[in-house]
């Protein structure tokens, strides 16, 4: 598998880029800024972007889904849940001061349980609500990845403090719906630096209150 990651926009968005070896085929998860970036990673594996995948619909998180549906043709991908978020992304950037992003309309509303392919690769969907009501994270079952969003982070959680987040929600999607995964599972976060399952479970602050 082809697999890129770079940090992208003022609050450093994790964006990655997966790409099937034989196919040339990609999804790219949460491209949040810096369109150019990303398309020249495209660009020098030789892929066609099937798929743009948003973990949830906050601003620093689809800002160069517009761009890059543009350039591809491929498929923005969000969950309904965030549908209000999605539609009011210039209130968003007006409250955090940054340029509005040039949005595109989304192509596929996904649900919990469903699958985004492109080639061989297989992203299973999980709705993690909490830090948004459409937040997801994205399992790829097949190299134990976890795709996080703003769900889970190294040593924290997402906040929930902004429009449509609950604390309860997002603990109760942690325990029963990333907890259940294996330890050696990989976590890719939507800021941040990576972590595991496993060490989640051992050092989280926020998980330990579970148990």
């Amino acid at each position: 598998m082809i697999f890129e990651h770079l940090a992208v926009g003022p609050l450093q968005c994790n964006c990655f880029i997966l790409g099937d070896e034989a196919t040339r085929e990609a999804i790219v998860v949460d491209p949040g800024e810096e369109a150019d970036r990303i398309l020249a990673l495209v660009t020098r594996h030789r892929l066609t972007v099937r798929s743009i995948v948003q973990t949830h619909a906050h601003f620093d998180h689809v800002g160069a889904s517009g761009p890059l549906r543009e350039a591809t043709g491929a498929e923005i991908c969000l969950h309904r849940g965030d549908t209000f978020l999605y539609e009011n992304l210039a209130m968003q950037a007006k409250l955090f001061g940054v340029p509005v992003p040039k949005a595109a309309p989304v192509s596929r509303w996904y649900d919990h349980g469903e699958e985004v392919k492109a080639g061989g690769l297989r992203l299973g969907v999980i709705h993690t609500p909490g830090h948004t009501p459409g937040s997801i994270c994205l399992l790829m079952a097949s190299d134990a990845m976890l795709f996080s969003g703003d769900t889970l982070f190294c040593g924290s959680i997402g906040r929930t403090d902004l429009w449509g987040g609950s604390y309860e929600q997002i603990m109760a999607s942690i325990k029963d719906r990333v907890l259940t995964l294996p330890d050696d599972t990989a976590v890719y976060p939507g800021h941040g630096p990576e972590t595991t399952i496993g060490d989640e479970r051992r050092s989280n602050p926020f998980i330990q209150q579970l148990f």
